[in-house]
């Protein structure tokens, strides 16, 4: 392309390189990544392709700009050299484009440029850091304004991201207005992601709260707010990837799934980090809770319907602009479950999740090689006839998974001031550390279900619990309860007007 050449070639070029939506050719069929998008023509935050670009285009007369999109076509520009009008850049991981920046490249004369070839360009000048930072304190005075008017002083300006901390009337240490609409990126995803950043970077690690196969988990500071943390280790870095991905392209804002409040890849001691950032609950998981605390049938049912209500919404899609796909856990347990200071619970630990929308029937399944708990996992995985190309199948074998996590809340239930310790589900049958193999003798060749203590039928409410659990271990998949109609004759048992307590 010679200087001066007419717009219509850049545009032409900028097709190519999928970074406008005139084109509707999708030759491409194999899986998809999801990539961030920022250019005039993206639709959402986000978009589906082969692979994710960055372009830096300079025009004659105009300051250069970076878009960011997804490529389907022509991958042999991606091998490309740069040219005085255009540098690019491929990458093929979920959202691998949205941290890297071509900018400086603008300055460069065309000898000067160096080829990327594959190489990751992360440069961030400083006059991008001056303009973001600029533009953040814009942002932060115009949103305390509208929050000053709206809250009469309930909140304060807490640093140049602009975001809000409150505290709500349970008691929770949450962002207040952290996905009010005016924050979000318009899609109801979340925040954008560069004020993710900028949050992440705000926060100090306090102490370490939990440490698993995943990593860690540690309370956060966050102007005086706590935050969780979790740090995720090298070998589990599809697990952040895959609930980053998730969190910002899905609309999962429910009181009974785990807030998400920012994802990054920071660098502290000399070594890169992966972060999730979340709402901090002081009481951890339902599994942690349960070790602690004896309790009432009332608040028995409080924690098992709120989880419910969870994996509901989980599963269900809902469709709209400000909808979201129906989505399998692939990991439930309790101690994927947290329990709020409210004595609610909400759902947590997304790196194993699926997706499904009936429009485009697209089953996401990831790319992770990690696999669900064994101790939880239905006969069908277990035996290895789980139909992988059927979204329903994931949903059943959430239901199996639910129906442990309630046997293990029953266990801690009084009833005739008697009461049992905790245990896992399987915990007589199976080691502390079970094989694959332990579960599948277990499970699949011996056929065994927890015991449902007689206890149980002497109250109305767990009576009602040990049915519902009976009716979520079928060994046909297809016979088990699901999520919505597990909800609602939780709801219907929930009638009672007494308040629960934790009995200690």
């Amino acid at each position: 392309m010679a200087l001066g050449a007419p717009r219509r070639g850049l545009l032409l070029l900028l097709m190519a390189l999928g970074l406008t939506q005139s084109d509707p050719v999708r030759p491409y069929r194999g899986p998809l990544v999801t990539c961030t998008c920022e250019n005039p023509h993206c639709r959402g935050p986000t978009c589906q392709g082969a692979w994710c670009t960055v372009v830096l285009v300079r025009e004659e007369g105009r300051h250069p700009q970076e878009h960011r999109g997804c490529g389907n076509l022509h991958p042999e520009l991606c091998n490309g050299r740069p040219t005085e009008f255009v540098n690019h850049y491929c990458c093929y991981s979920p959202l691998c484009n949205y941290n890297v920046s071509l900018v400086l490249e603008a300055t460069r004369t065309p000898s000067e440029q160096p080829g990327v070839d594959g190489q990751l360009p992360l440069v961030l000048g400083p006059v991008l850091a001056l303009l973001a930072l600029v533009a953040l304190g814009a942002l932060g005075l115009w949103h305390v304004r509208r929050r000053q008017e709206k809250h009469r002083g309930l909140h304060s300006e807490l640093g140049e991201s602009s975001i809000i901390l409150k505290a709500s009337e349970q008691g929770d240490s949450m962002l207040g207005d952290l996905l009010d609409s005016d924050c979000t990126t318009g899609s109801g995803s979340g925040l954008p992601f560069l004020v993710q950043r900028t949050v992440a970077r705000q926060v100090a690690l306090v102490e370490c709260v939990g440490k698993g196969r995943y990593g860690e988990v540690w309370r956060g500071l966050w102007h005086g707010e706590s935050v969780a943390v979790k740090i995720f280790s090298s070998r589990d870095e599809q697990s952040w990837f895959r609930e980053t991905e998730i969190y910002n392209t899905v609309l999962l804002r429910h009181d009974n799934i785990l807030g998400f409040i920012a994802s990054d890849m920071t660098s502290r001691n000399s070594s890169t980090q992966l972060w999730l950032i979340t709402h901090y609950h002081e009481h951890g998981s339902l599994y942690d809770f349960l070790q602690r605390q004896t309790l009432e049938p009332q608040l028995a049912l409080k924690l098992a319907v709120s989880a419910a209500c969870g994996l509901a919404h989980l599963h269900v899609e809902i469709f709209g602009t400000q909808g979201k796909p129906a989505i399998a856990h692939r990991d439930l347990k309790s101690r994927n479950v947290l329990v709020k200071s409210n004595l609610q619970c909400c759902i947590a630990d997304l790196g194993l999740a699926v997706m499904h929308s009936q429009g485009s029937d697209y089953l996401d399944i990831g790319n992770n090689p990690r696999v669900g708990t064994k101790r939880y996992m239905a006969p069908e995985v277990l035996d290895e006839q789980i139909r992988t190309d059927c979204f329903e199948s994931y949903k059943w074998t959430d239901i199996w998974a639910f129906g442990l996590v309630l046997w293990e809340i029953t266990r801690r239930t009084i009833i005739n001031g008697i009461v049992e310790d905790y245990r896992p589900p399987f915990y007589d049958a199976v080691p502390n550390d079970p094989s694959f193999e332990d579960m599948k003798k277990v499970v699949c060749v011996d056929q065994q279900t927890p015991t449902i203590p007689n206890r149980l039928a002497a109250d109305p409410v767990l009576s009602g619990l040990a049915q519902m659990m009976r009716e979520c271990w079928y060994t046909n998949p297809s016979a088990r309860l699901t999520a919505l109609r597990i909800k609602k004759t939780l709801q219907k048992l929930s009638n009672s007007p007494e308040e629960p307590k934790v009995i200690h």
